[in-house]
């Protein structure tokens, strides 16, 4: 079924305002939720509604935080989310890092007591729309995968989203540290879907495949010990630098629903116009982006693409066509629906 983007926002912000979120918040996370959608982040979209109703039911977010600045020195600032939705988090960070960044030229703005927030490529991409270059790191909500060499889940996908602003579209690349984000475990199984060798190993090392039944096993970081140092580093950086949980410290907020997850994120602008003339870094950026998709392919390949190409091309298709919704993922959004007397999709 395809579901208009502006239905979307509409249903998911009646839901949350059903489930006590002020209504000008449910608008706004309803609007990043649908914008990780619309960019083929499925995985943080909407799929999530019914994980965090069932957190609001029973108390894991905060309904109506205070969303506050607690520290600030020159180009630094850290925020604290009270716990609440992190879309509305990394809302408040993502204005506060544009603000510093063109008065300072470059912001650094973490958070701590925040949530998920979904896809980092939508607050990164936030950033480059305004012009600035911005980057978004954060610690996982759940434990995923092990130290490289050992079999406890003390790391999670810690993801980063970088975006670069153009003169015709951003440059996006939003990656987790794992080959595969948990969120495409966790669509695989609602799909009936096996995954790939390479994305999981149970603890002796063994492939994993069926999404169903991975209890115990670790996500396979990128690149071997490359992808483990990198997760942990951006650990440091999003979680332990602001207070919030890393390690044995992150709460799963898939099994825990009435936990505070305290979750760290960090949000970093530039303003290319510190460095020089803007628009000439941004014809520069897409002057590079023709040189490498015009450049010789290699055999068995008909186009060279630059990160976030084909999620950008995806936001086009979906805004004119509508975004997908499998049936029993429709199913349990119009189950939310008829508790509240909201029209279903």
């Amino acid at each position: 079924m395809l579901v208009a983007s502006g239905r979307m926002k509409v249903f998911v912000a009646a839901v949350l305002f059903a489930e006590g979120l002020p209504k000008d918040d449910a608008a706004k996370v309803a609007e990043l939720m649908v914008a990780a959608d619309l960019l083929g982040a499925d995985g943080h979209g909407v799929f999530r509604l019914p994980r965090y109703v069932a957190r609001l039911r029973a108390g894991g977010f905060n309904p109506r935080p205070d969303i506050r600045v607690v520290s600030r020195r020159g180009a630094s600032a850290l925020i604290d989310g009270d716990n609440g939705f992190g879309h509305l988090v990394m809302d408040s960070a993502v204005t506060l890092a544009e603000d510093i960044a063109r008065d300072q030229g470059v912001a650094w703005v973490g958070a701590r007591m925040s949530n998920h927030a979904g896809a980092g490529g939508v607050h990164a991409l936030r950033l480059a729309e305004a012009g600035l270059v911005g980057i978004y790191l954060a610690v996982g909500n759940a434990n995923h995968m092990a130290p490289w060499g050992g079999i406890e889940l003390l790391l999670s996908t810690n993801p980063i989203a970088i975006a670069v602003p153009g003169q015709s579209e951003p440059v996006l690349l939003d990656m987790a540290t794992t080959v595969a984000a948990y969120g495409k475990v966790k669509l695989a199984a609602d799909r009936g879907e096996s995954m790939p060798e390479g994305w999981m190993i149970d603890r002796e090392g063994n492939p994993l495949t069926d999404p169903t039944n991975v209890e115990g096993g670790s996500l396979m970081p990128i690149g071997g010990p490359k992808g483990f140092g990198l997760a942990l580093m951006f650990g440091f950086l999003a979680g332990t630098l602001n207070g919030a949980a890393f390690g044995s410290d992150v709460i799963d907020f898939n099994a825990d629903d009435d936990s505070a997850t305290n979750t760290g994120q960090v949000l970093i602008a530039f303003d290319p116009s510190a460095f020089g003339s803007l628009a000439a870094f941004r014809a520069q950026v897409d002057a590079v982006r023709r040189e490498m998709t015009g450049s010789a392919l290699r055999p068995g390949f008909d186009e060279i693409r630059l990160p976030g190409e084909r999620a950008l091309g995806l936001r086009r298709a979906r805004l004119q066509d509508g975004i997908q919704l499998p049936n029993g993922l429709r199913g349990r959004l119009n189950g939310l629906a008829a508790e509240h007397g909201i029209d279903p999709l």
